[in-house]
C-alpha cells in the first residue's frame, strides 16, 4: 500500500519522463540560440564588395498545420493545433524557427530580417507544446488523454521516441590495461563536436598518441610541438620522481626531434602534406583537434601539454602497479544522452555540415549573383530541406555519426510498455559481438537500473531501462563548473 502511494507521488510529483521533457525544454529555450551564437556570422563574398550575415535571436513558434489549400492554421493565427489532430490526420506535430538576420555590406549594417528556416518537431507535454500546463478537465474538453506521460513525437501521424543512449563520459581519461598495453581513451567535446583520442603504451615503454588523422605518433614529439623545447622541460613538468623519470628516458632516447620546429616538421610528413602547407595544416591540427574541450587558440597549448605531461605520469604510475586502473563499466565513466542533446547533435550537423544550410546558403547566393540578381535572405535559405532532413532522422530512427535505431515507434501495447519504452536505454556496442562484462549487472548500475528488465537474445544486456524511480540530472553549465570548482578551491 505504501509503495503504491509512493508511485503515485512520483508520478504526479517527477513524472515518469520529466527528465526528456526538460531536457528538449533545455534545447528549445537556450540550446538552439547557442548553437546560433556560435556560428555568429558567415561571409557569403560576392564580386562585387563585402556581405556578411549575422545571426541574432532565435524565434519559434507554437504549433502550426499547412493545410491544402496552402493555409495556415496556428495559434497565432487563431487556431490553436493540439496533438490529437496530428495523429488523427497523419500529420507532423511541429513549430515553425525563425532567426534574425542582419546583413553587412562593405561593414555597414542593413536592416535586420526575420528569415524562416525550417520547422522544428514539438516534443508532447513540452513548454511549446499546446497542452503545456493545462488540467485534466481541460486535456479531456479538448480530446486529449489526461494520463499521457508525453515525452515523443508525432511524425507523419506516428509517435516516435527518441530512446537514451548510453555514451562514455566526454572529456575524461580513462586508463586500462589491454594485455601488455596500457591504454587511455579520451573522447574530446567542444560545441557538439567530438574528437576521440588514443594513447597508447608499449610493452618496451614507448608512449603514442593517435587522434583526427594522426596515427601513433611519439608523444614526445607532440609535447615539442606544442612548445616544450627541451628533455628538460618535459621531464620537469612529467615528475620529479627518478622512478617515473627512468620509465620516460626510453620514449626520450628514442626520440628524433631536438626542438618544436623539428616535431612540427615530423607531424607534417606523417600527414603527408606538402611543404609549404605542412606548418599551417599542422598548427590547425593542434588548435582545433588536439583536446577541443581545453580551448581552440594557440594560447591553449600550453594547457594541452600541462594535460598531457599529467596523464603520462599517471600512464607510468599504472604501468608500475602503483594505483589501480580505471573500469570502463563503472556508471561514473558513463553518460546518457537525452533527447535535447540528440536534437541538438542533428540541428547543428544540418546547420554546419558539409551540404548543410550554411553552405547551401553561400552556394544559393553566388548562382544568382551570377545571374545578375539580387536575392533576398528568404530567397537563399532553403528551409524546406531543413525541415526534411530533421523528419527524416526522426522517422527513421537514422543519425548522425552512423548511430541507427535513436528514434523508435512508441509501444502502445499497453500503458506499463509505453513508460517502459519511453525509459529504455539503448547502448552504442553492436549486438553481433560478445562484449561479455558490457552486458553483466554492474554494482554501480544498483538503484539506476533495472536489472531484470533487458530483452533476451543477442540484445541482453545492451538495451537497459531506468529503475522505476530514476531521475536523470541535466548536468552542469560552464558558470557552474566553475562556481564548484571555486568553492573546491576555497575548501582546500
Amino acid at each position: 500500500m505504501v509503495f503504491t502511494q509512493l508511485l503515485d507521488r512520483f508520478e504526479k510529483e517527477k513524472g515518469w519522463v520529466n527528465f526528456q521533457i526538460e531536457s528538449f525544454n533545455n534545447f528549445v529555450n537556450f540550446g538552439i540560440q547557442k548553437i546560433i551564437d556560435e556560428i555568429g556570422e558567415i561571409k557569403l563574398n560576392p564580386e562585387i564588395g563585402e556581405l556578411k550575415l549575422k545571426f541574432g535571436e532565435v524565434q519559434i513558434g507554437s504549433p502550426h498545420i499547412k493545410e491544402a489549400d496552402g493555409s495556415v492554421r496556428s495559434k497565432e493565427r487563431g487556431s490553436t493545433i493540439f496533438p490529437n489532430e496530428t495523429r488523427i490526420r497523419n500529420l507532423t506535430y511541429a513549430a515553425p524557427v525563425w532567426i534574425t538576420i542582419t546583413p553587412i555590406i562593405s561593414g555597414v549594417q542593413d536592416r535586420s530580417e526575420k528569415v524562416y528556416i525550417g520547422d522544428l518537431p514539438i516534443m508532447i507535454k513540452s513548454c511549446l507544446c499546446s497542452t503545456y500546463g493545462m488540467s485534466d478537465e481541460e486535456l479531456i474538453e479538448r480530446g486529449e488523454d489526461a494520463g499521457d506521460p508525453g515525452g515523443y513525437f508525432i511524425i507523419n501521424g506516428t509517435e516516435r521516441v527518441l530512446v537514451l543512449i548510453e555514451e562514455i563520459a566526454s572529456n575524461k581519461a580513462i586508463f586500462e590495461r589491454s594485455k601488455d598495453l596500457i591504454v587511455v581513451r579520451i573522447n574530446s567535446e567542444k560545441s557538439g563536436f567530438k574528437q576521440r583520442h588514443l594513447i597508447e603504451r608499449k610493452p618496451d615503454g614507448e608512449i603514442t598518441i593517435s587522434f583526427a588523422n594522426i596515427r601513433r605518433l611519439s608523444i614526445i614529439t607532440l609535447l615539442k610541438a606544442l612548445g616544450m623545447e627541451t628533455d628538460k622541460d618535459i621531464c620537469s613538468a612529467i615528475s620529479s620522481d627518478p622512478r617515473i623519470l627512468n620509465e620516460l628516458y626510453i620514449n626520450l632516447y628514442q626520440e628524433e626531434a631536438t626542438s618544436s620546429k623539428e616535431a612540427v616538421e615530423i607531424i607534417g610528413k606523417k600527414l603527408r602534406v606538402a611543404e609549404d602547407y605542412r606548418e599551417e595544416r599542422v598548427k590547425q591540427i593542434l588548435d582545433r583537434y588536439l583536446l577541443p574541450h581545453i580551448g581552440q587558440q594557440t594560447s591553449d597549448r600550453v594547457n594541452k601539454a600541462g594535460v598531457l605531461t599529467k596523464i603520462i605520469k599517471k600512464i607510468i604510475t599504472l604501468s608500475m602497479n602503483q594505483i589501480p586502473e580505471d573500469d570502463i563499466d563503472h556508471y561514473s565513466n558513463k553518460r546518457l544522452l537525452m533527447s535535447g542533446e540528440l536534437i541538438g547533435q542533428l540541428f547543428r550537423s544540418i546547420l554546419l555540415g558539409r551540404w548543410g544550410l550554411l553552405a547551401k546558403m553561400s552556394y544559393n547566393y553566388q548562382k544568382l549573383i551570377k545571374r545578375g540578381k539580387k536575392p533576398s535572405i528568404q530567397g537563399i535559405v532553403e528551409a524546406d530541406a531543413v525541415t526534411k532532413q530533421i523528419l527524416s532522422s526522426l522517422a527513421t530512427g537514422n543519425w548522425i555519426g552512423g548511430r541507427t535505431g535513436v528514434s523508435q515507434r512508441l509501444d502502445r501495447s499497453s500503458y506499463v510498455k509505453t513508460i517502459s519504452h519511453l525509459r529504455s536505454i539503448i547502448s552504442p556496442l553492436t549486438s553481433t559481438q560478445e562484449h561479455f562484462r558490457a552486458r553483466q549487472i554492474h554494482p554501480t548500475e544498483f538503484g539506476r537500473l533495472d536489472p531484470a528488465e533487458t530483452p533476451e537474445g543477442s540484445s541482453i544486456g545492451l538495451r537497459k531501462h531506468l529503475a522505476m524511480m530514476t531521475e536523470i540530472t541535466p548536468g552542469l553549465n560552464t558558470r557552474e563548473d566553475e562556481k564548484v570548482l571555486r568553492l573546491l578551491e576555497q575548501a582546500k
